[in-house]
């Protein structure tokens, strides 16, 4: 089946830019729109069924085999091969730097947790860069990354945070594993596993604790002009940005204030904030590295067979405990799990103990 298309940036901001009064603005994010309202509407109601088929022969198992191609502001994918893998820099830093977080991407999956490449085994990673004119967006289609480089008014180069290459890779993990259903909370789900592991890769390059990291999604891709961080945030989520275009962010960080709408498979882009947050306080509750302790608990229930695909919220909640306790036993790890999913008002079926 046809895979899910998945942006990192959500429809209702682009909505917003489309409405703009100055045309600089609303041209190209009409275009992007229009873009990927068609995209979607050909993968709304499906999704891969095991594993989609591989474009090129496995790569080693412990390294990855990357391509990089242009498609010099057409929309017709691959584009020109310009980098391949082992091949020196190229003068073109965004060549370079989808390069770097494919790399990246691969990285933490292998070292941290033994995965080789986004299906477990060594898919050759492919992205395009320079996609379309101003394309104000990135997507994994369900078998590549796709650059744009933005209007250069409200966004950048779409290859500038590693982050975003993390979070469109990952959810490439997701279709090979739990298959997480783009709609709703499944979708949510989907959208905040991406987030999560976006962050992770963007930390684990960085060397950050948690304590250290900036929990920010997309920091470096907003224009000058606009007021705001990044596209979202995972430690606070609803304060990203507050623009006079863009609007103000409008993600809840708990379920009081849980977003019920048609729009945007459901709000898949806008209640991730509750997951994500429940992330977040778990690996600020257990301290150090949050790709260790909080992102193997999350990674665990990710693949380890018992998410189903159309999982909510508290489905998830509730196998991130037995996760934590399966691996870590009665210890620190439940405990922060379990208060982490309490204060974002997801019930996991389990009781905290006092103290």
């Amino acid at each position: 089946m046809t895979p899910v298309f998945c942006t990192i940036v959500p429809p209702h901001v682009l909505d917003k830019l489309a409405r703009a009064g100055d045309p600089a603005l609303a041209s190209p994010a009409r275009r992007t729109l229009e873009h990927d309202a068609s995209q979607r509407t050909r993968r709304r109601l499906t999704t891969v069924i095991g594993a989609a088929a591989a474009t090129a022969a496995p790569g080693p198992a412990d390294k990855p085999l990357r391509t990089i191609c242009d498609a010099r502001h057409r929309e017709q994918l691959p584009g020109t091969k310009v980098r391949g893998e082992g091949d020196e820099p190229v003068k073109d830093a965004t060549v370079n730097r989808a390069y770097a977080g494919l790399g990246a991407t691969f990285e933490l999956y292998l070292k941290v947790y033994g995965r080789s490449s986004i299906d477990g085994s060594g898919l050759p990673l492919d992205a395009t860069v320079h996609y379309g004119e101003d394309y104000g967006n990135a997507f994994w289609d369900g078998h590549r990354m796709v650059f744009g480089d933005g209007d250069g008014e409200i966004f950048l180069d779409f290859t500038i945070p590693v982050d975003v290459i993390g979070h469109e890779l990952t959810h490439g993990v997701t279709q090979y594993t739990a298959n997480l259903e783009y709609f709703g909370q499944s979708g949510a789900l989907n959208e905040s596993m991406s987030d999560v592991f976006g962050s992770l890769i963007k930390q684990y390059a960085l060397g950050q604790t948690a304590g250290e990291a900036d929990w920010l999604i997309g920091a470096g891709l907003l224009a000058p002009r606009v007021t705001g961080e990044a596209l979202r945030s995972m430690k606070a989520p609803g304060t990203a940005y507050d623009d006079d275009v863009l609007g103000k962010d409008p993600q809840p960080a708990s379920m009081d204030d849980y977003v019920r709408t048609g729009s945007d498979n459901g709000g898949v882009h806008i209640n991730s904030g509750i997951p994500n947050r429940a992330f977040y306080l778990t690996a600020a509750e257990l301290g150090g590295h949050a790709w260790e302790r909080a992102g193997q608990i999350w990674y665990d229930v990710l693949t380890g067979g018992e998410l189903a695909s159309d999982a909510e919220f508290a489905d998830f909640a509730r196998l991130t405990v037995a996760a934590a306790q399966a691996r870590y036993g009665e210890g620190a790890e439940g405990e922060a799990v379990l208060k982490a999913w309490s204060e974002v008002g997801v019930p996991t079926g389990r009781q905290r103990t006092a103290g």
